[in-house]
Formats: structure tokens, sequence, C-alpha cells
């Protein structure tokens, strides 16, 4: 196993890295330690493309955030991942909140944010019904959006693949020695040898930098839980709702997501714990108590799920990104936390152009820059529908009642290239067990597919990889 870039996490920042360098003559590879991509913070996260007003002038993440979501539309359109322009505001609740708003709008209109605007308590109501009477004003920010960050990293690794990066899963990083060639990872599957390794490792790429020497990374694990609300309560919330930001980040939010439920959240507690996602009954109060200060029709009684993501906060606030000082030929990409999502389209170019620093970079006269678009049988009318099952009998077995989705669609999911192999994986491509019954009465019918398709026993399923298997032996 020898490449000449390894990518080391195969979040949405290591995913879309992948995607860029696909593009070109090189044989990578992108190692990911979970049995599938976006298994860390991409898959627990807010899934809002930021305007870009709040990150400070001059840093990283101010520019590669306004860059970022302007990409985001067009990246989004090519890889057939649902994006929605729907905006933002800041909510202000007093005069000293207003002033503060008024510093976000200079400060976005510094960063190149276009579609900036103070609006009154009046414009407020009109464009958010929702809204708390005590709201006096909010920064509009017209730009912003949502997307679903694990669907936009399954995009782009699939696309990745098809363009020929290998994507290696459980593929988990013990050691990096360094030689005349390059580097050998020493890893779960073996060892790899790579001229050049890009470190996206999240949460874990100061571990990873400090394999070869560099302790120069300094993070915090920071947590933030979440409740996801049922579709039922319909569009109480058309913008991305924020209140005014502190030193511990955005604060919690009320923003529709592009399957149309309804997300609240995040908190945000420092730990020491780089991976415990475990919910609170003290953090979820938190979100609840926040949110109804700005959307008082807002109700925990409508959760459908609840959930926690860890982010990794860098000391210095600001993206690192560049040439490991320690090691010539070793890339940080470390310290991505929000706006990361926003980001990433700009930051896998950035990184590009870093690598193009040392490597000729000629592109591919084959690229596909796009990906198929997968079915999603609970968009389409009964006459496509039919058509649809006419070709293929499998979309027309309902196996997920609450989101309509298909036997076929599962199939697919599974056969795609870097596809599902456990039930998250089936769930994250095709939405079966998102519903409101999360899973309760489709999850099986899911082991049993997956069981087939794969070629395997039940009893090898699992939930997540690892030992979360759904059946630990038969009793009969």
């Amino acid at each position: 196993m020898t490449y000449d870039v390894a990518i080391v996490g195969a979040g949405v920042v290591g995913g879309l890295i992948a995607r860029e360098l696909s593009r070109y003559e090189l044989n990578v590879a992108l190692l990911e330690k979970c049995n599938d991509v976006a298994m860390g913070t991409t898959k627990a996260n807010s899934a809002i493309v930021h305007g870009g007003f709040d990150a400070q002038n001059g840093t990283l993440k101010a520019e590669l955030n306004v860059k970022g979501t302007a990409m985001m539309p067009e990246l989004c359109k090519k890889l057939s991942v649902p994006f929605k322009n729907n905006g933002s505001i800041v909510v202000a609740f007093s005069d000293s909140e207003t002033e503060h708003i008024k510093v976000l709008y200079e400060r976005g209109v510094k960063n190149g944010v276009p579609g900036l605007s103070v609006i009154d308590q009046a414009e407020l109501r009109r464009i958010e019904p929702n809204i708390s009477d005590k709201a006096v004003g909010a920064l509009l920010c017209e730009s912003a959006g949502i997307v679903c960050p694990y669907e936009l990293t399954i995009a782009a690794v699939e696309n990745a693949v098809t363009n020929g990066v290998e994507f290696l899963r459980n593929c988990d990083v013990e050691a990096i020695t360094e030689n005349a060639d390059g580097y050998v990872l020493s890893t779960s599957l073996g060892d790899i040898n790579a001229k050049y390794i890009i470190n996206a490792a999240g949460n874990f790429s100061d571990d990873l930098a400090r394999m070869v020497g560099d302790d120069s990374i300094q993070l915090i694990p920071r947590k933030g839980e979440y409740y996801l609300l049922d579709k039922s309560v319909g569009n109480l919330a058309v913008h991305t709702i924020f209140q005014c930001p502190n030193e511990m980040g955005k604060g919690i939010l009320v923003t529709p997501t592009v399957d149309g439920n309804l997300l609240i959240g995040p908190t945000a507690v420092n730990q020491d714990s780089k991976d415990d996602t475990d919910t609170t009954p003290a953090g979820l109060k938190e979100i609840v108590e926040k949110a109804l200060k700005s959307v008082p029709v807002v109700s925990a009684r409508n959760a459908i799920t609840s959930f926690a993501g860890v982010r990794a906060h860098p000391t210095n606030d600001d993206f690192i990104i560049g040439w490991c000082e320690k090691s010539a030929n070793f890339l940080n990409v470390a310290g991505i936390e929000s706006p990361g999502l926003s980001s990433a389209p700009a930051i896998a170019v950035f990184v590009r152009d870093i690598l193009g620093e040392k490597v000729e970079l000629k592109e591919k006269a084959n690229f596909v820059e796009t990906r198929e678009e997968p079915v999603r049988f609970r968009h389409m009318n009964d006459e496509e529908r039919a058509e649809l099952i006419k070709k293929n009998p499998a979309y027309g077995r309902i196996v997920c009642r609450c989101e309509t989705i298909t036997e076929g669609e599962i199939i697919d999911a599974i056969k795609a290239p870097a596809g599902a192999r456990d039930v998250d994986g089936v769930k994250r491509r095709t939405r079966a067990g998102m519903g409101r019954c999360q899973g309760g009465f489709c999850g099986s019918k899911v082991v049993e597919i997956l069981a087939r398709e794969l070629g395997v026993n039940m009893n090898e399923i699992t939930k997540f990889g690892g030992d979360s298997k759904i059946i630990y032996e038969r009793t009969k």
C-alpha cells in the first residue's frame, strides 16, 4: 500500500480534500479509523452554512468561511446534495445586543459577506412570525444556508473514489515513521507508505501531529448537545435563528434542516474526553430554555431524538492549516471547528494549493466532476414511481414508512462507492430510521438487507462498526 498522499480523517474536510485531489494524477488514499465516513464532528453539528460575519477580520476562518459559503451551492448541485439558501438572523433582545449586532455587521462587511443588513422589530416579525415578542431587531444575512453535513461528506467521498481515491475504513493510524521516501504509517490494516500526509483527523489531529514530533497543536474538546424535532412542527423557523454569540461560540440556535425537521442547540461545554458524546439532563434542559427565548412556541415534546457532538476548539481560535515545522511533508489541517462545514469547500482548495507548492499537480483528462443523483423515492410523483418500479421492483417495497424509503434505495446505498456497511451508514445515506419511530419498525429489515447484500450473517451486522452488534447470537 504505497501512495503519493495519505489523508487521515474522512470527515467533511478530509472528504472534500480527497475529492479535490482526485482531479489530479496522484495516487491518494483516504484513511478513516471508523467503519464509515463522517463519524466524528461531521455527523453531529448544526448543519449551518454560515455567512462569515462572526469570524474575526484577517483570520483564516473569516477568509475561508466567506469563500466556502460562496462555493457551497454549486458544489452541492454537482454532487446532488440538498442545499437551501434560507438565510440567517442574529437576534437582539436589548439595546446592548443591538450594538453588538452592529459590530457583527461591520465585521461581516470587512470580511466580504454579501447580503448583510440590520433590521428592526417590525421587519424581523414579518420574516419570522414566531419570533419572541422581546426581540427588538436582528442582523440578517441573506447568503447563509443549510446543508446536510454527512450527506455532503458521503457524496464527496463517493466522487473521490469514482475518480480513483482509495478509501480505507477501519484504518486506525497507530504510529508514523519517516524514511527517505516519505512516511510509513503503522495502521490497524498494516503498514501504509506515503510521500505526503494530510492531517485531517479532527479532534485527534493533535495526537496525529505528535506522531511526527509536532506538539504545537493545542485543542480543547468542546461538546454540544442537540434536540431534533419532528417534521410535524412545521415552519416554526424559516431562517437559522441565532442569539448574540459569546466566548464559547454562537450559542443556542433554532433552525430548519434541509429534510424538514427543526434542530435546536447546541450547548458548549469544554471537556477532557474527545469522544464523550452522551447527552445529559442538564444540557438538554439548557437547550430548551434558551431556544424558548428566541422562539417561545418550541417544545421538546416534539423531539424525536437528541444527540451530541464534540468539536476541536483550537486555543488560538483559528484554523491551523499549513506544513508542519517538525516534519517537512506533513500538512496539518487542524482546529476545524465552526465555521468548518461552511469553509470546507474552500479549505479543500486551500490545501490543494499548499500541496501544489511541493507537488506538480497535473489534471486528469477524465475527471468526473459530478455525482449521479441517488434515487429519492419520497420526492417522486406517482408516475415517476411507477416507472421506477417497473424497471426494478425493489423500489416498490417500502422499508421505512416514516420517511418513505424503499429497499431499492437501501441496496443502492450499500453498493455505492464507499457504500454503507452498517445500519447507521444506511441511515445517513437514505434516511431509513430517521423518522419519528427512529428505526423501531424498519431497523430489523435494514439489518436483513445489509446481511444479504454483503454476504454475511446477520449477527455480523453492526449499528456503527466496532462491537455495536445488533444481533449477538441466535437463541434457537
